[in-house]
Formats: structure tokens, C-alpha cells, sequence
């Protein structure tokens, strides 16, 4: 029998929240999905940060690790989440000295997933390497685990294709997130490693990465700063499922997924 992972792409506001919870737990079943990592950093109501709520709310929805990026902190009110919760990560390189975990091993029907968070370092700022960090945590790990996955919340789409190709054969799973955009070069490197640029967002389609479009405009146009809210309208459901062969970690399968919005092909 294989084993499917499923990433969703960052949850973006309410709307992108009430969608998760809607449509998640159904798809899981409906495609046999064995685990199911969420990007959950913009899931506060405004779209920046995540609450103890959020959070579960996410899991609740049917994610069995949430991961996050560089808006992670923004909220107090995590902090002992992230301490008390293992299945919760924040990036790894930050330092040792924040709040929570940048991986865990979960056990899945007797499957142990590592499940990784890393930031990029272009545009964005983060305590140390991702190349270096996450190449620690394996060398720790080593053993410990059947299959891989690693989130790579990055700006710069060189610096995720560079890290996936340092890390292909090493990890099963490599997915960008961050942009929330949703890219088309899902694919398995030549070392074996199924690779995504970025998966994406879940959140208003009718938007600005989420935001209210005009109100994104005015920023670009004038230079000024500007309020930014979470758009309305219909969602979409953005992620990437690969299926791996249990015996040795061969990818089987690769599927781009977005559900709702103008142009589903769930």
C-alpha cells in the first residue's frame, strides 16, 4: 500500500479559514490522503499571525502538522502553543531561543513523517541557513523516520529551487510556500525528491495574494502606506499530493490541487 501527503498552500484570513474547514476533511477522504501539512502563518483573522484558535481550527479541519513562516510571532498568544504542541513548527533557523519547534516526527498509522519548517534568507529574515539547518536536523534524525517532507517558506524562487536541489534524494517532499502563488513546475528532481516552487494560497481568489485588490494598488501606485484587509468572495484550495511507495520512498505520483475558484482541476 502507498502513502499520500497532501500540502495546502498558506490559509489566508477568515474567508481562507471557513474554506479549509469546509472542503479539507472531505478531500482527505476522498483521496485516500495519509498525511496533511497546512501552512497556517496567515490565518488570523486579519491575515497576518496565528491564534491558539487558528490553529485549532486548522487541525480540527483535518491537518495533521501546521507549518508557518516569518509572520509566526506577530501573535503573543502562540507563543506557549508553539511550546506545548509538537505538531505546530516554526521555521527552524530561527534561534533556539524563540518559542516552538522547526520539526517534528509524527506517527501515522505507524508511519513516521519528518516534517520540517525552514525560512529563506533572501528578502526575509532569518537566524542562520536553511541549507544548514536542515541538514543538522537529518544527520540527527537519521533513522528516526520513513518519510520526509519540508516546507521552504521563501521569498526568492532561486533560493527554493537551490535548496531542493542541495536536498534532492534526502527528502521526499520539498514545497515552497510564502508566495501565495500557486506554481507550475511540481515535478521529481533526478535524486528522487518531489519539488514545488510554491504551492500557493487558500484564501479569495478575487484578490491580491489575499488582500483586498484595490487597496494593493494604492500601495503600488503611490508609495504610501496602506491599509491592507483580506478580500471577500469565492476561495480557492491551492496545494500539490505526492504518493510514495512505502517500501522505498519512491515517488509514485505528483498532482497539482486547487479546489473552487475559476479554474478547478482537483
Amino acid at each position: 500500500m502507498n502513502f499520500r501527503i497532501l500540502a495546502v498552500g498558506d490559509v489566508v484570513g477568515k474567508p481562507g479559514l471557513s474554506f479549509l474547514r469546509k472542503n479539507l476533511s472531505a478531500f482527505r477522504i476522498e483521496n485516500k490522503v495519509d498525511f496533511i501539512v497546512v501552512n497556517g502563518e496567515n490565518a488570523a483573522e486579519t491575515g497576518k499571525g496565528l491564534s491558539p484558535d487558528d490553529a485549532d481550527a486548522i487541525f480540527a479541519a483535518g491537518a495533521d502538522v501546521i507549518t508557518t513562516g516569518n509572520h509566526i510571532f506577530r501573535r503573543s498568544n502562540i507563543y506557549n502553543y508553539l511550546d506545548d504542541k509538537s505538531a505546530i513548527l516554526r521555521p527552524a533557523n530561527y534561534s533556539g531561543e524563540c518559542p516552538g519547534h522547526g520539526y517534528s516526527i509524527e506517527n501515522i498509522g505507524g508511519v513516521r513523517v519528518l516534517c520540517i519548517n525552514v525560512l529563506g534568507t533572501v528578502f526575509l529574515e532569518s537566524h542562520s541557513s536553511p541549507f544548514e539547518t536542515v541538514g543538522a536536523i537529518l544527520k540527527r534524525e537519521e533513522g528516526c523516520y520513513d518519510f520526509s517532507v519540508c516546507d521552504i517558506h521563501a521569498e526568492a524562487t532561486s533560493e527554493k529551487n537551490a535548496f531542493a536541489y542541495f536536498f534532492d534524494g534526502k527528502i521526499d517532499f520539498i514545497f515552497g510556500t510564502h508566495t501565495h502563488i500557486q506554481t507550475n513546475d511540481l515535478r521529481v528532481l533526478p535524486g528522487g525528491t518531489a519539488f514545488i516552487t510554491d504551492i500557493g494560497m487558500t484564501g479569495p481568489e478575487d484578490s491580491v495574494i489575499g488582500v483586498k485588490a484595490a487597496q494593493s494598488i494604492k500601495r503600488f501606485t503611490t508609495g504610501m502606506p496602506t491599509r491592507y484587509d483580506v478580500a471577500d468572495g469565492d476561495c480557492i484550495l491551492c496545494g500539490a499530493m505526492v504518493e510514495l511507495d512505502r517500501t522505498n520512498s519512491k515517488v509514485l505520483s505528483t498532482k497539482l490541487i486547487k479546489i473552487g475558484g475559476s479554474c478547478e482541476n482537483s
